[in-house]
């Protein structure tokens, strides 16, 4: 008896252990083979309503996807459903209630992408009769349209889950009633400053199974969520490790995600952060094709349900401590007194006309003792001292001849701005690292809160270092690692 008990044992080990094997091997290919994937008609994070229309009208064409308005948005704009499979699982996944979260919206027609693809065949065919699968893709497009946060009446949709007081709200709860969904994927995008708690990696992907109430109770509903986030966490810790946290889960009244999970629905709440050289976010958006379809995957086998409430417990919180350069220890010399402080200084996108859609403006976010935070770069600058940059005395015709002109002489003798004759009046930024003034008379040198920074860190009598408009320059190669300096208007 004993015997066959251990013989039963181990039968039950081997087949967790192969069964464990071919989901890593999924999810491994699923990395490998993404760029075969990706909608290359999505290449950056800035798109509208009318670019992805014609991704959906296809749709429409393939006997596979089931396409239906559902609704229309403050100005009118269509609220379409995608959905496809056969099973009685209902997943219902939602993006870009605020319309500058795209990362995800990318990251859906990828998925779209690969089942219409040939490869995956047994994973897909066991998705898909288990599963029925239902997108809703950009529900603020007008708010997509301006690349903002709110929607066309300046709310919040993610607040608006009880008063329901926009079309694209009503839209959302009219879809998850009709379904009764039983998963349902809340895709949003966080700031790219959250990091991993005590860690100085970025919060890459943050995952929340939303609490339905003020006393955080794990109820069937909220259990199958933090489950399915253990395992989407374990995915994606095999690519980024250590840049994967987990959002505060104080209960929201007003919210869609803590209200559908109350409402009955397993709710998994993605959040796409930072991480490092990924201004587009592309990277990010590939760990969204990776973590989702892992999840459904997962939904379909029911291979989530082995792990534990606890293992959700111990993914690190979001922080946010985290800025784009840090400057430990500057020397700063203020009404004649040398001061020692760190600098934490971001570089946030700005919306423009360009071909970007967007330029970089710097400023100090935060000075002082920084040693609890981090940076995406640091410099330990406690053996340079801070060099205020001058004005070149040489006029420059146009905005041509500076970028023909030789940049690396220019930046070692201590200039970091220029002036322009034919001012460009229409432009925000030029694309290297010299501000582009009006006359010659440098903006007033200080380190203080809001301030676009521009000066030089020199050592041993030499410059080193070039702060503009946030960024690092190292001199010794002036074009490396760097977006925009700005065009003083």
């Amino acid at each position: 008896m004993n015997q066959m008990r251990k013989m039963i044992l181990i039968t039950v080990l081997l087949f967790g252990s192969c069964f464990y094997l071919q989901s890593q091997e999924f999810y491994n290919q699923l990395f490998e083979s993404y760029d075969h994937y990706k909608e290359h008609a999505l290449q950056t994070r800035r798109f509208t309503h009318d670019q992805i229309m014609p991704l959906i009208d296809e749709l429409k064409g393939d006997a596979m996807f089931e396409v239906a308005q559902v609704g229309k948005s403050i100005k009118g704009r269509s609220l379409n459903l995608i959905s496809f499979g056969e099973g009685d699982i209902d997943v219902l996944l939602w993006s870009q209630m605020h319309g500058d979260e795209s990362t995800a919206t990318m990251a859906l027609f990828d998925i779209i992408n690969f089942f219409q693809g040939d490869d995956f065949q047994n994973q897909k065919d066991q998705m898909l009769s288990k599963l029925r699968i239902h997108f809703l893709p950009m529900l603020n497009p007008d708010g997509a349209q301006r690349f903002t946060r709110r929607n066309a009446l300046d709310i919040d949709i993610n607040r608006d889950a009880i008063r329901l007081q926009s079309p694209e709200s009503k839209t959302l709860k009219k879809v998850r009633d009709s379904l009764e969904a039983d998963f349902g994927f809340n895709l949003h995008d966080q700031s790219t400053y959250y990091n991993a708690s005590q860690s100085p990696k970025s919060a890459a992907i943050s995952f929340l199974a939303p609490a339905y109430n003020y006393q955080k109770d794990v109820n069937d509903v909220r259990e199958r969520s933090m489950k399915l986030i253990v395992y989407m966490n374990e995915v994606l810790e095999n690519f980024v490790p250590g840049h994967i946290g987990r959002y505060n889960d104080d209960f929201e009244p007003r919210a869609f995600g803590d209200n559908i999970q109350k409402w009955g629905t397993s709710t998994v709440l993605i959040e796409s952060g930072g991480y490092p050289n990924d201004p587009d976010k592309q990277f990010l958006r590939k760990l969204n094709f990776v973590s989702i379809l892992s999840a459904m995957q997962a939904i379909a086998s029911t291979e989530y349900l082995e792990n534990t409430t606890e293992e959700y417990f111990t993914i690190p919180e979001n922080d946010r401590k985290l800025f784009d350069l840090k400057l430990s220890k500057v020397s700063y010399e203020l009404l004649g007194e040398t001061y020692m402080i760190d600098l934490g200084i971001n570089t946030p996108q700005i919306a423009a006309e360009n071909a970007k859609g967007y330029y970089q403006k710097g400023r100090i976010a935060d000075l002082g003792d920084l040693t609890t935070h981090y940076g995406y770069e640091s410099l330990d600058a406690s053996e340079y001292t801070t060099v205020p940059a001058k004005v070149y005395p040489e006029s420059f015709a146009t905005i041509e001849k500076v970028l023909k002109s030789n940049l690396q002489e220019i930046l070692s003798q201590g200039y970091g701005y220029v002036v322009v004759e034919e001012f460009p009046e229409d432009q925000e930024s030029i694309g290297v690292p010299l501000n582009i003034l009006k006359e010659h008379k440098a903006p007033n040198f200080s380190l203080h809160l809001g301030a676009n920074p521009c000066f030089f860190l020199k050592k041993d009598g030499r410059l080193r270092y070039l702060i503009t408009n946030g960024f690092l320059i190292d001199l010794e190669q002036p074009k490396a690692n760097f977006s925009n300096a700005l065009i003083y208007n």
